[in-house]
């Protein structure tokens, strides 16, 4: 094998950005990486839209190969690589070795690099593998090791302070969020997992006893899962505690009794992704639904990230799996300072529950108006038109336009919206600490609580709701009113009658027709 000629993994890598300086790098250092195997065949749409498939069943006809992996396996170990996990559901097998061996194995250069947010990896080239490995090798991922997401929460601050329950008067439990949007009621959670991906921060016990007993509200089970070493960190309120602590209490407080399974991984493309499929192909906890808060804009991923996650949320839809994922925090620009429009990833992702956010005014518990959340460039819904994935057959009556700049006819963000304004935003405990926060991230968790709940109501999993929404586009109330325009060419698109860029068909409000 080491003497065939090598093929290069196409968009295997992302080059250094400005700002990123190149440093030295301890070529023995001993890491993991993940690489990513083909299924045994094609998953039958059949499965993507009702008839789903058992985790036992996906593994057995749908997993990876055993001789797939073998032969990786073989690969690997005459470059003095070792096997660390093999899993064929997850179509995932990690490797440890030095770098410099996985060097000459994928016959790439990694090198040093320091920013702002610290010291990382990355690769200065495509990974290259084996000719008779191509087709069977989907994805390398931990070689390039550079944090790759940002948790979409936005905490409300007033002189400079963290503003208490009693002094936002604005503000709700995601509880009386749920009985102001009219989710279901008289039914609970029950029998259901929700899991949340983290890539970092972590949640206190206590505070989840005490913020839960404060809502009249059993607190939920609530359980810690390690990925690729990530583990429950909590720290401080100002930390990405916030993030934790905000997706655990709204998820926990629409769908009480509900068990939540928070998988805590590293803040890399290959600690997302091994989070996902963990979460996926757990057959402990069997989540029913997955809520992601955290992303980027498309352009900081690499083109083997996207396909490769993608991949496991079409999984996830096969499954009966929802998927619910925030559109991002900073309106049409998603965090970008090019002047260009973008979207965010993994939202953007056609099997994810885009989640963009409005801004909630409420009287007397009845709602009086909600608009388009669009405080500032920075505080703003994320939505838009991929650059990367194409127009899905559910949205092409949906009246999507092109993107903007690059003028593809790509996938719309979001699909639905809900409160999302730190101003009109939610209560939450963190860290002892009474906070007020808002984003997109909790539009994520509002929605997986939601899914439990029609979960439980309907006694099976929703899983991918996409084309039922889309064909039922009045099972949302529409939000017509603003613009999530914020790049600074004041690019971006409006909301009006329909599905727009910016909340999408609305807010998730009449759900006979999920049954």
């Amino acid at each position: 094998m080491e003497n065939q000629p090598n093929v290069k993994l196409t968009g295997s890598y992302k080059p250094a950005k400005q700002g990123e300086k190149q440093r030295e790098l301890n070529k023995d250092e001993v890491i993991e990486v993940t690489v990513r195997l083909r299924r045994k065949k094609e998953l039958p749409n059949e499965s993507l839209t009702g008839q789903f498939l058992t985790r036992e069943t996906y593994e057995i006809e749908y997993g990876s190969s055993q001789e797939d992996a073998d032969k990786v396996e073989a690969f690997a170990h005459e470059h003095l690589l070792t096997t660390v996990e093999v899993n064929l559901a997850r179509r995932s097998i990690i490797f440890k070795g030095k770098i410099s061996d996985f060097e000459k194995a994928f016959n790439v250069n990694v090198n040093g690099y320091e920013n702002n947010s610290g010291d990382f990896r990355k690769l200065t080239g495509e990974i290259n593998v084996p000719a008779d490995l191509k087709d069977i090798i989907k994805g390398v991922f931990g070689l390039d090791n550079t944090p790759i997401a940002r948790p979409m929460f936005q905490v409300i601050k007033k002189n400079g302070g963290i503003v208490s329950h009693a002094t936002a008067p604005q503000a709700f439990t995601a509880n009386q969020l749920a009985g102001i949007y009219g989710f279901p009621t008289g039914i609970t959670g029950n029998g259901q997992c929700i899991a949340i991906i983290e890539l970092g921060g972590g949640f206190q016990t206590t505070d989840i006893t005490n913020y839960f007993n404060g809502l009249g509200i059993t607190p939920p089970a609530v359980k810690a899962i390690s990925v690729d070493g990530g583990t429950n960190s909590p720290s401080t309120p100002d930390s990405a505690d916030g993030e934790v602590m905000l997706d655990i209490e709204v998820a926990g407080a629409v769908a009480p009794g509900a068990q939540i399974a928070v998988y805590f991984s590293p803040n890399t493309d290959q600690g997302f992704l091994d989070a996902i499929t963990t979460a996926l192909h757990d057959t402990k906890n069997k989540p029913s639904v997955i809520s992601i808060s955290w992303g980027a804009a498309e352009v900081n991923w690499t083109q083997q990230a996207m396909d490769n996650f993608n991949e496991s949320f079409k999984t996830a839809a096969a499954l009966g799996v929802t998927i619910c994922a925030a559109s991002g925090d900073s309106g049409s620009r998603d965090g970008e300072t090019d002047g260009k429009v973008h979207v965010d990833f993994p939202a953007s992702s056609p099997y994810v529950l885009a989640c963009g956010g409005t801004k909630l005014e409420v009287n007397n518990n009845q709602i009086s108006l909600e608009t388009v959340w669009h405080e500032s460039s920075d505080s703003a819904s994320g939505g838009g038109v991929s650059s990367y994935f194409p127009l899905p057959d559910y949205q092409l009556n949906a009246n999507v336009p092109m993107e903007i700049d690059t003028k593809f006819k790509g996938r719309g963000v979001p699909d639905v919206a809900g409160d999302a304004d730190p101003n009109t935003g939610y209560k939450v405990l963190v860290d002892g600490q009474e906070m007020v926060i808002g984003g997109t991230s909790a539009v994520a968790p509002l929605m997986a609580g939601l899914i439990a709940l029609i979960n439980k109501q309907n006694g099976k999993p929703a899983g991918f709701i996409h084309p039922q929404l889309y064909a039922n586009p009045g099972l949302c109330r529409d939000i017509a009113i603003g613009d999530n325009k914020t790049t600074s060419k004041n690019t971006g698109y409006t909301a009006g009658p329909g599905w727009d860029a910016c909340t999408g068909f609305g807010v998730l409000s009449k759900l006979q027709v999920l049954a």
